[in-house]
């Protein structure tokens, strides 16, 4: 099982200082990877009145950091050309050293498909295409002729440290969704509204569609949002990333047994922490140190 972090990329603790401080600091306490998300525009819900972009907050992570790995979980497809996050993700990978995540999405807000003159039709079909696209690009010599983009005959230069490309984790949360994460990705991220009790059921829909695509072990990925008590919660009925400490830290390894890959504790999702911007970076500091992956198997 490996632990990561969500970076500070909405609310009253989206500061330089604070994101900063808290990638050198998950880097340190042995957290393997850093995650951001996108919000075009403010919407309902304090995790969403103010957010970073998020290949710009990883780029500043990447500077200050040099191993924990960067994650996007996700960016919505629809919105931007594949051409220029195929461009910007290289980037990135190659000023972080091969770092890099890319988690994709179909979109949910109807509100930014306007905004972004993006359609909402066949989002399924433009999914695939677009993955085909990344991956095209990304091979040295891009080439593409679909029915939702075409690429003349070119290269893109620099191609990503990792090879053959980034890794593509996409999102969803219906049924067929979940399962072409495992068919046509590198694996599957879960939302922050997934029922992590039930998580299996999803697992078993990826392992289907990377069985029926001859993909072998895909990655599953969990946004973890962490709501942490005083004291200790009955284990009966209780969600996984609940209670104490130690009841979270559980929580976790038995995710791990649930055929979860890696979780990463997003507090963006903390309310003490995205409206409380006094304490939110002691606040912050504190639930680290104290779910640092230290003895998780």
């Amino acid at each position: 099982m490996r632990i990561g972090c969500g970076l500070p990329v909405s609310g009253s603790w989206a500061t330089p200082e604070i994101l900063a401080e808290i990638a050198t600091e998950a880097e340190r306490l042995g957290y393997d990877s850093l995650w951001t998300f996108q919000r075009l525009l403010s919407a309902d819900g304090p995790m969403y009145r103010s957010v970073l972009d998020p290949i710009v907050a990883l780029t500043f992570a990447a500077a200050r950091t040099s191993r924990i790995r960067l994650g996007v979980a996700v960016i919505n497809l629809p919105f931007v050309s594949p051409v220029v996050l195929a461009k910007q993700v290289a980037t990135l990978d190659v000023l972080s050293g091969g770092r890099v995540d890319l988690g994709l999405g179909a979109g949910w807000s109807s509100d930014e498909f306007t905004a972004t003159g993006a359609s909402m039709a066949r989002r399924a079909a433009r999914t695939r295409e677009y993955v085909a696209v990344l991956r095209a690009l990304w091979s040295g010599a891009a080439s593409f002729d679909g029915e939702f983009y075409t690429v003349p005959d070119g290269r893109m230069e620099p191609r990503p440290v990792q090879r053959p490309g980034v890794p593509i984790l996409l999102g969803g949360a219906v049924e067929a969704a979940i399962r072409r994460a495992g068919e046509i990705g590198d694996g599957w991220v879960s939302r922050s509204a997934t029922d992590l009790s039930d998580i299996a059921s999803d697992v078993a829909l990826v392992l289907e569609g990377a069985r029926s695509s001859g993909r072998a072990s895909p990655r599953i990925v969990c946004r973890g949002v962490v709501k942490l008590t005083e004291t200790e919660l009955d284990s009966d009925g209780r969600p996984p990333l609940s209670g104490s400490y130690e009841q979270v830290r559980e929580g976790a390894a038995w995710l791990g047994t649930q055929g979860v890959t890696e979780v990463f504790y997003d507090l963006n999702w903390d309310p003490l922490i995205t409206l409380a911007p006094e304490a939110a970076r002691d606040r912050a500091l504190e639930i680290l140190h104290n779910l640092a992956p230290v003895g998780l198997s």
